[in-house]
């Protein structure tokens, strides 16, 4: 069977659609089979709404570096590490003083 490529969901960098959410824009990848790939591109003081997934992401940092929260525990997090936020589980993204370009890897 012949597959044709196909277009990527949301290919340019555009705010993300909430309130709570600053200086930050996103591209989503990829939505299928119970897999979504996104990126989120941080500017300098960014920020992401502290909230829960009912589904397991994995994040990646790829470049420049931030903050990222799972429940009460808070990490410093830079360019070449990961961690994954657990289902359910109160989670947040944010930076200080640089930006930070980031790859969500969710499990729907």
């Amino acid at each position: 069977m012949t597959q044709e490529p196909q277009p990527v969901p949301r290919p340019d960098w555009s705010p993300l659609p909430r309130e709570d959410c600053v200086n930050v824009s996103g591209r989503v990848l990829l939505v299928r089979d119970g897999l979504a790939l996104a990126m989120l591109r941080f500017a300098p003081h960014g920020t992401i709404h502290e909230h829960a997934a009912p589904h397991e992401i994995d994040v990646i940092c790829l470049e420049g570096e931030g903050f990222i929260s799972v429940e009460d525990r808070v990490n410093a997090f830079a360019a070449n590490h990961w961690m994954t936020w657990p289902a359910g589980r109160v989670h947040r993204l944010w930076t200080a003083d640089r930006g930070m370009i980031t790859l969500m890897v969710e499990r729907l």
